[in-house]
């Protein structure tokens, strides 16, 4: 996989990391114009290459009674509605076979949620729109065996798949991310660490996941350092209000002196 071939993807020379960001789900087409303004300006700023991101659905809730869209389509045209305006690629996750094809209209990357990465025909649907194809590692799987997800991604003559890992569970309440993983799994496909959920606790007993944020910093920090190819945070300007995955959101106003510090690791390590 080389990220140059993400549609409408800039600053590919720049030999940064790229980034997926944008907040957990579209909430409307307000919130996310403006917090994709931001991030756009940033990382044009930085010369990081850039992919929106956001759920036009969250299908995998705790509750019955969580946020889980405001209607598939109308979420879709948000998302392509900000990559029309800022000219950047975006990606949205997909939970059934069905969405494959229908988000594909609309956006550039099909994303295989953690606890879907398993669902052959769910990763094939995915990687048959021709689509980059984001496998999520499974909380439960080893980086080892993220070599046979990548497989089923690669035969169907789509060599266009990124692995991103998010943590593995670790108890009933945390998430622990083994960077001895990343060598291994950048082997079969370029590899993004997923930032703000490796700092979820999920499973609490309101049915509200809980999250360490604080931590954001220090998790980004060190994916850079044992060489990820990419990183991946979701944000807000009022992750307090966020109606998912607040808990362990970046606040939008941290992000530019997030990715300046970052920026400035990857580019001593490029130096070594």
């Amino acid at each position: 996989m080389d990220i140059t071939k993400i549609p409408q993807i800039k600053h590919t020379d720049s030999n940064n990391f790229f980034l997926l960001a944008g907040p957990c789900a579209i909430e409307g087409e307000e919130m996310a114009m403006r917090i994709a303004e931001k991030v756009v300006a940033v990382t044009d700023k930085l010369k990081i290459p850039y992919v929106f991101k956001g759920s036009f659905k969250k299908a995998n809730r705790s509750r019955i009674d969580s946020f889980t869209g405001i209607g598939d389509e109308k979420a879709l045209k948000i998302l392509k509605k900000v990559s029309d305006t800022f000219g950047v690629p975006t990606i949205t996750d997909i939970h059934e076979i069905s969405d494959a094809t229908m988000a594909a209209e609309y956006v550039d990357v099909l994303q295989i949620p953690a606890f879907l990465v398993r669902q052959t025909d769910l990763v094939v649907a995915a990687a048959e729109t021709g689509k980059v194809v984001n496998l999520k590692k499974g909380q439960f799987m080893s980086p080892e065996s993220m070599k046979h997800a990548v497989t089923k991604v690669t035969e169907t003559g789509n060599e266009q798949a990124i692995i991103t890992d998010r943590g593995t569970m670790f108890g009933y309440h945390d998430m622990i991310v083994d960077f001895r993983g990343i060598p291994t799994m950048k082997q079969y496909a370029p590899v993004v660490l997923d930032v703000t959920h490796s700092l979820q606790q999920p499973n609490q007993s309101s049915g509200v996941t809980g999250g360490r944020p604080a931590l954001i910093g220090t998790m980004a920090r060190a994916g850079i350092a044992a060489g990820v190819d990419g990183l991946f945070m979701e944000t807000h300007f009022d992750p307090a209000n966020a109606k998912s995955d607040g808990a362990n959101m970046l606040d939008l106003s941290l992000l530019e002196k997030l990715l300046t510090d970052l920026t400035a690791i990857r580019t001593t390590i490029n130096s070594l």
